[in-house]
C-alpha cells in the first residue's frame, strides 16, 4: 500500500471529503486531487459514495456521510429523539439540519435534510461533536423539531432538561416557538 493511502488510514474519519483528502495528501491542485482520487476509487482503495466525498471501506459511519454531504450540518430531529427515547418510531433515514431541504439516497442509506434559518444553524448552543460529526443534544433536536412541526407527538418526554430548553429556545428567535415549549411543558405536568 503506498503512502498517500497509508495517510489516509492514519485519519480516524471514516468519510473524506475532497477537502479533507487535500489536506491529507497536501495537495492544492484540484486537477492532481481529482486525478489522485479517481485512481485510488478505481484500484478499490476508496470509495467514491457522491461528488466529492469518499469512504475508506464499506464501515463508515453514516452519520459522518451526513455531515460530509452539507456544511454546515448537524444529525438531528427523529435521529436524535429517537436515539434518546423522545419517541419510540424506528427510521432507518437519517435526519439533519442544513441551509438547503434535500433528500438524499446515498450507498444505502437514505438522508434527510431540513432547512432551518442560518441563525440557528450558525450557533453550535446544544451541538455536541462525536466521532468526527456533529449531533444536536436531545434539547436541541427537540425544539428543532418544534420550531419545524408545532404539533408533533412525542411518546416520553421524562428525559428532556426544561431548563436548557428556556435557555436554548432564544437563538431561534421566534415568539410562537416559547408558546409551543410552554405548552409541552404544561401538557407534560400533567
Amino acid at each position: 500500500m503506498d503512502n498517500l493511502i497509508a495517510k489516509l488510514y492514519g485519519s480516524r474519519k471514516t468519510v473524506l471529503t475532497n477537502r479533507d483528502l487535500a489536506l491529507i495528501w497536501q495537495e492544492n491542485n484540484k486537477k492532481n486531487l481529482n486525478a489522485k482520487s479517481a485512481y485510488y476509487v478505481r484500484r478499490k482503495l476508496l470509495i467514491r459514495l457522491t461528488r466529492g466525498v469518499f469512504a475508506k471501506n464499506k464501515n463508515y459511519n453514516p452519520k459522518e456521510l451526513a455531515n460530509s454531504i452539507y456544511t454546515p450540518s448537524y444529525i438531528s430531529f427523529e435521529t436524535v429523539l429517537r436515539e434518546s427515547g423522545l419517541i419510540f418510531q424506528h427510521y432507518d433515514t437519517i435526519f439533519a439540519v442544513a441551509k438547503w431541504p434535500k433528500t438524499m439516497i446515498i450507498d444505502i442509506h437514505k438522508i434527510c435534510f431540513r432547512k432551518l434559518k442560518n441563525a440557528v444553524i450558525f450557533n453550535s448552543t446544544g451541538i455536541v461533536s462525536r466521532d468526527n460529526y456533529s449531533i444536536a443534544t436531545p434539547e436541541r433536536a427537540f425544539l428543532d423539531m418544534i420550531y419545524l412541526f408545532p404539533n408533533y407527538y412525542f411518546d416520553n418526554l421524562q428525559s428532556l432538561n426544561w431548563e436548557k430548553c428556556d435557555e436554548m429556545v432564544k437563538i431561534y428567535n421566534n415568539k410562537q416557538l416559547i408558546k409551543r415549549l410552554n405548552k409541552y411543558r404544561k401538557n407534560y405536568a400533567k
